[in-house]
């Protein structure tokens, strides 16, 4: 008859490697996201209501140009973890949804770059 501890009970039950990386990417990534909400949503206001010269002269500064930037790049890494953990808890094959879910939100963030860096930086 074997005496365990819940502990020795527990090793060897699977790996928690990467799980507590992205539990805490997650919550990084969701701190970071609650004042940059406020500052798209002005800046979604202001799409509303200014014409195409206006945005690009708001853009064109460096601070709003970085903050829509990097509410674009966390939004896009927050959403790709977040998807993975639900591909790898309840879907197959999971590599390969995972491999193209990442695909999928790099080509985002690399579009939202371009884009931005356009409209600031386009003369006329």
């Amino acid at each position: 008859m074997k005496y365990q501890t819940p502990l020795a009970k527990a090793r060897g039950l699977g790996s928690a490697k990467n799980g507590t990386h992205h539990w805490w990417m997650q919550r990084v990534t969701a701190v970071a996201l609650i004042p940059l909400a406020f500052w798209v949503i002005l800046f979604v206001q202001q799409v509303f209501y200014a014409s195409y010269p206006e945005i690009k002269q708001w853009l064109s500064s460096p601070l709003n140009l970085s903050l829509l930037l990097s509410w674009a790049f966390i939004s896009f890494y927050h959403a790709a973890i977040g998807l993975q953990v639900v591909i790898e808890d309840y879907l197959s094959p999971k590599w390969l949804l995972v491999w193209l879910v990442k695909l999928a939100f790099l080509a985002g963030a690399i579009s939202a770059l371009v884009f931005a860096i356009r409209i600031a930086v386009s003369a006329g």
